[in-house]
């Protein structure tokens, strides 16, 4: 299998795959505009942050296989890859930590002022009483929007700075979720709005989507507190610049920002923000999951999730269908023999029955299996038993998808 590096990847940590027969091309030179160019003849496709467009995708003739070596996927054109059955991959919570962790350096630079502080020394000057003024951050409380593993990250850590720590509370969290945040104590608000006017800092963690592009805008920044330090480290398109920089104009809150709306699309360049140029602001060059520790584990995690798909079993697969599919579920018990799910098929492929969801488990012993097909149209009486009667077959039952 051909596998392609449109980013710069630590050679060793292909190692596996390199050892298992893959062949892997790294060439961190690509970019969204020359990416087609190279794509024809490779089965998987690895990226960090390189943009994986309609292009790319429509030129690939052979690839089964994006991975995003990392978290979000925003960069990657999901619903093109969907249509011609890609599958698209993540490697969610390898970088964590990191992101946690700078989370929290920005926390701790805008209350201290530290960047403002080590750019006065530097000029020579010595200025320890404007320095002085700080509130501290023990005993504040911080609003998490996001509680995915790098929201709970940071929710460690700043239960062992001594905040408070809150979030909204979802009917949907699975119980490991659960789990987590009540041996975290995180505090559960049943409404944003609740949760915002009791923060004294936000950190915002939420993947970009349809959904949460602009989400921090001026209501939602009116909600907060006078004081109120607001955190990013996700993706800059959640933030409604515009609405930030007036409400830091107006001195009521200061950020602590790692991403912005317009960064370059190269690692180094010219960069002109006036949002990362605010006195109210400290910033970094969106290096949250940046770490040596960071990008191993995530090399790891990459390694891993080819080796799933090669198994014939991809695993955090980001564009399938989640939901069950179909109108009708038809649940075939039959013996284990070759070409049974053909004939299965046959009848209602002739009947014009499409099937969109199915699994097949064989039981203990070989003897015996069980399809589960979720099909688009309701299978009448006649489809039915043209079914039954395919020898193979031991028993069958109609149901609507659960």
């Amino acid at each position: 299998m051909k596998i392609l590096c449109a980013d710069s990847v630590d050679v060793s940590s292909l190692s596996p795959l390199v050892e298992a027969g893959h062949e892997c091309s790294i060439r961190p030179e690509l970019t969204a505009d020359t990416l087609p160019e190279a794509i024809p003849g490779h089965d998987v496709l690895v990226v960090r942050s390189t943009k994986v467009t309609d292009a790319a995708i429509s030129a690939a003739d052979r690839l089964g296989l994006i991975v995003r070596a990392g978290a979000g996927t925003d960069n990657i054109d999901q619903e093109a890859a969907s249509a011609k059955g890609i599958y698209v991959c993540n490697v969610p919570g390898r970088n964590a930590i990191a992101v946690a962790e700078l989370t929290m350096a920005l926390l701790l630079a805008v209350d201290r002022r530290v960047a403002a502080n080590d750019a006065e020394l530097k000029s020579g000057a010595w200025n320890k009483k404007t320095y002085t003024k700080a509130d501290g951050i023990y005993g504040k409380n911080m609003a998490i929007i996001g509680l995915g593993d790098i929201g709970l990250a940071v929710a460690e850590r700043a239960k062992a700075f001594g905040l408070t720590v809150g979030a909204v509370r979802k009917p949907d969290r699975s119980a490991a979720s659960l789990s987590a945040i009540r041996s975290i104590g995180v505090r559960l608000f049943d409404t944003l709005d609740e949760l915002l006017a009791s923060a004294d800092i936000v950190s915002i963690h939420v993947p970009k989507s349809a959904e949460t592009i602009g989400m921090v805008d001026d209501v939602f920044l009116s909600k907060l507190r006078n004081g109120a330090i607001l955190l990013n480290t996700s993706r800059g398109d959640i933030v409604d610049e515009a609405a930030l920089l007036a409400s830091l104009d107006s001195g009521r809150i200061r950020a602590g920002l790692d991403v912005y709306a317009n960064e370059p699309s190269s690692s180094d360049g010219d960069f002109a923000s006036t949002l990362a140029k605010h006195p109210a602001v400290v910033g970094t060059h969106h290096i949250g999951a940046s770490t040596t520790q960071a990008q191993q584990s995530v090399a790891e995690g990459t390694v891993e999730t080819i080796e799933a798909y090669c198994a014939g079993a991809p695993i955090n697969c980001t564009n399938l269908r989640v939901e069950p599919a179909g109108v009708s579920n038809l649940t075939i018990r039959h013996l284990d023999r070759v070409g049974v799910l053909a004939k299965i098929f046959a009848v209602l492929r002739t009947n014009g029955i499409n099937v969109q969801q199915m699994q097949n488990r064989v039981f203990r012993g070989g003897q015996a299996a069980v399809a589960s097909i979720n099909v688009g149209s309701v299978p009448n009486a006649d489809v039915l038993a043209q079914l039954a009667e395919v020898d193979e077959v031991l028993n069958l039952s109609v149901s609507e998808p659960s």
